[in-house]
């Protein structure tokens, strides 16, 4: 056993007489005074197993009991130097078990693990040169446009009505699902694992609530001892109309209350953002194309926001399908620097064989990846995680009824005309919007977006001094421009699009 590693107990049985998804067997591993419950699974062939995430080194005695019944003990190993746990949300951020900062650099494959093994193969080949660090995919096949090839095997049997039957998982599918997991966890890569959708031929999406649940203890006992693994509650919850809200809410209390661990969880929206103020939920997980409300979120749900969907890099006919490369480089930029998280997706035609990366995987044909990767490097070697600078123009957005008066009273001209705009105050805020970030006094990153500046002046602490360099998003490329900084600080800008700024500090 091993800290920060699944950890797994195999039994050998009789095969269930009732029910293989919700069978009887449970797990008690204790250490140092605390002990975890765990529920274990029918595996196939009269196999059953119990799987256990070790979240702290140490001795620990364990206890099995129902269809198998055994005790034992097992020393768990302090983590090796590249194993940091499962990431979990830190105010606004997120972090490893062991501390370690996690920045989420994701991409979209949905139909994943829907595909044969050469396209797997291929697809895991692309993420090993990408630098992406998590991956969205589902459980379930889809069924949309580009994607209408029947999956290799199905979650579960068939009834003799033809409907699913939750109660007879297919081995077949779920060895294959953890073994996808487990070649993303090789790599570092976060399966970002989307339990619902409403894209479906086969039945799926409009299971009863009460196979549902089924299907998702079955899919717990499997998986939650899997570090790398976050719950995906939905793409499109909204969508799916075989459910309503209460449905959804179920789920999500159910995922929650059945999940030992508490992995990340959260629900993704098309319309509608979901309540990401209740206390099951770690993070917001949004479609928007409105990237500087990025900073509005973060107030609103006091927890770590991901764009996980902001359109793709590609040339389909659909608006969402058919950004440019520069363009999704531009997202990544604005949400990054306002304390946010991006998710790159790629829709590239391709004529004969109907392989889009966004869907099914394979090759990735875009020019952002490598964007994407030269922010990674920059954000990860600042000293912290980037928080939002907003002007004083974006706070007139949300003051107070107090703080409206007084400066209705007693402001300048140019002020009390603002606060008067009323409903038409958002969006003049929206139309002169600044994407800056800091970490603390350490540094400031400020990105210039569309803006084709020749100068600006840079307001720095006289307190500190500064090194300053000018970042070239899209030739990635990053040039000092001044040393020793302070205070007002005038730049000499290029005047052209994609350009940032960043200030760290050197005394």
């Amino acid at each position: 056993m091993r800290q920060y590693e699944m950890f797994e107990l195999s039994f050998q049985g009789a095969q269930p007489e009732g029910s293989f998804a919700d069978i009887d067997l449970e797990a008690v591993f204790c250490c140092g005074g605390e002990e975890k419950v765990v529920k274990g699974f029918y595996a196939g062939d009269g196999v059953y197993k119990v799987r256990f995430l070790p979240e702290k080194a140490g001795s620990y005695s364990w206890k099995v009991t129902g269809v198998a019944e055994q005790e034992g003990e097992a020393l768990c190993e302090s983590a090796a130097e590249s194993c940091h746990g499962m990431v979990g949300a830190e105010g606004m951020h997120f972090a490893y078990e062991d501390g370690t900062l996690f920045y989420p650099f994701g991409t979209t494959v949905y139909a994943l693990m829907h595909q044969e093994d050469r396209l797997v193969a291929q697809t895991m080949e692309s993420l090993k040169a990408a630098p992406f660090n998590k991956v969205r995919f589902c459980v379930f096949p889809k069924h949309y446009d580009f994607n209408h090839n029947e999956p290799p095997c199905f979650a579960f049997e068939k009834r003799e009505d033809g409907s699913w039957d939750v109660d007879r998982p297919c081995f077949a599918f779920w060895e294959r699902l953890e073994g996808i997991l487990a070649r993303l966890g090789r790599m570092g890569i976060q399966a970002d694992l989307i339990l619902f959708h409403p894209y479906d031929r086969w039945g799926f999406a409009a299971m009863p609530q009460k196979d549902n649940l089924v299907y998702l203890d079955y899919l717990l006992r499997r998986l939650a001892a899997f570090p790398n693994v976050w719950w995906s509650l939905a793409n499109e919850y909204d969508l799916c109309g075989a459910k309503s809200i209460e449905d959804w809410e179920e789920i999500e209390e159910f995922v929650a209350a059945k999940d030992p661990y508490r992995h990340l969880l959260s629900n993704h929206n098309c319309f509608k953002n979901w309540d990401f103020t209740r206390p099951n939920v770690t993070h917001a997980c949004i479609q928007s194309k409105v990237l500087n409300k990025v900073a509005r979120w973060r107030r609103q749900y006091q927890k770590p926001v991901v764009i996980d969907e902001c359109c793709y890099e590609g040339n389909i006919q659909h608006i969402w399908g058919s950004i440019s490369g520069r363009e999704m480089t531009n997202r990544f930029w604005r949400v990054v620097t306002m304390g946010g998280y991006c998710t790159h997706g790629e829709t590239f035609l391709d004529p004969g064989q109907d392989v889009l990366w966004w869907s099914r995987g394979g090759r990735l044909k875009g020019e952002s990846p490598a964007r994407i990767g030269f922010l990674k490097g920059i954000v990860e070697e600042l000293p912290g995680p980037i928080e939002p600078v907003e002007s004083w123009i974006m706070k007139m957005t949300h003051v107070s009824d107090g703080e409206k008066e007084q400066l209705l009273q007693q402001g300048e001209p140019f002020v009390k005309a603002m606060l008067r705009m009323g409903d038409e105050l958002v969006d003049f805020c929206n139309s002169e919007f600044v994407y800056q970030g800091h970490c603390g006094q350490e540094a400031y990153l400020t990105f210039y977006d569309l803006r084709t500046c020749a100068e600006d002046v840079l307001e720095l602490p006289e307190a500190h001094k500064y090194r300053v360099e000018l970042i070239d998003t899209w030739d990635m490329t990053r040039t000092v421009l001044l040393e020793n900084a302070s205070g007002k600080t005038k730049l000499t800008l290029p005047g052209k699009e994609g350009t940032a700024v960043l200030a760290r500090k050197v005394d």
